[in-house]
């Protein structure tokens, strides 16, 4: 079992940049596929990014390219998120995930999931 838990959330004004971390315990995270998933008020949860096993391959969703970085070390055994060019529709909990499958697409595809972070973006 692995147990996950998010940190770096706070307030951000419109077009600043925030990093979240990622702090797994119980096994090493070079056993699973991390993603990070968001969620609103009053919406689905939603697919933001994901990084292989290795590091090497990483996925985002649309709504983010070229603005998130998602990135791993797995000799710190953390995750980290980059957020650029913030806008309000980034306003979330952020959620870290682990899954044990190569290429995880969908969260029913990560089994274990941290308590979520809050992310406020104001205009």
């Amino acid at each position: 079992q692995v147990q996950l838990v998010e940190s770096g959330g706070g307030l951000v004004q419109a077009g600043g940049s925030l990093t979240l971390s990622c702090a797994a315990s119980g096994r090493s995270i070079s056993n699973y596929a991390m993603g990070w998933f968001r969620q609103a008020p009053g919406k689905e949860r939603d697919f933001v990014a994901h990084s292989s096993r290795s590091g090497g391959i990483t996925f985002y969703a649309n709504s983010v390219k070229g603005r998130f970085t998602i990135s791993r070390d797995n000799a710190r055994n953390t995750v980290y998120l980059r957020m650029n060019s913030l806008n309000v529709e980034d306003t979330a909990v952020y959620y870290c995930a682990a899954a044990p499958t190569v290429s995880p697409r969908r969260a029913s595809d990560y089994n274990y999931w941290g308590q979520g972070t809050q992310v406020t973006v104001s205009s």
